[in-house]
């Protein structure tokens, strides 16, 4: 069993995944935590938040906070468009938001197709990355939702 393998059910991970798109690149995240896609609605700013926080929605009754992907994974800053969404995710009970160029398709991609991630980036953006799937579109990047934020990062946002 490979790491990536014993990662997978030690997080009781699936292996179907929504895929989105961001700086060109293809990005993955595990079918089980997406809750629903949103297109872009209004985000009321929150004052004394990182930077990386948009702000909150209101969803059906519930506050939700939106992460800006693009700023949180370091990558140029762009306009939304009528093709960028807003993926809400379920991390440990809370649904948060996280804002991305467009939302492609469910694929599945076989624990035995990720390779470990490589070692690039800083820290910061490597620590989320599970791992890559190469196909015949080209590399996909498998986030790991658990992770994008450190603990006292998902602690703050439990807060506002």
């Amino acid at each position: 069993m490979t790491a990536v393998d014993s990662n997978a059910q030690t997080r009781g991970a699936s292996s179907s995944y929504v895929t989105f798109s961001l700086e060109d690149e293809t990005y993955a995240i595990d079918v089980l935590q997406v809750q629903e896609v949103l297109k872009i609605t209004e985000i009321a700013p929150v004052p004394g938040v990182p930077d990386y926080i948009l702000g909150i929605i209101n969803l059906r009754g519930d506050v939700v906070t939106v992460i800006d992907a693009r700023r949180r994974m370091q990558l140029p800053e762009r306009v939304p468009d009528d093709a960028s969404r807003i993926v809400i995710i379920d991390v440990d009970n809370q649904n948060v938001g996280i804002l991305v160029d467009s939302v492609a398709e469910v694929v599945r991609i076989p624990p035995d197709a990720v390779d470990p991630a490589p070692a690039v980036g800083n820290d910061q953006t490597s620590r989320f990355i599970l791992g890559v799937s190469s196909t015949e579109d080209g590399l996909t990047i498998l986030v790991d939702l658990n992770k994008l934020l450190s603990d006292d990062e998902w602690a703050a946002i439990r807060e506002h």
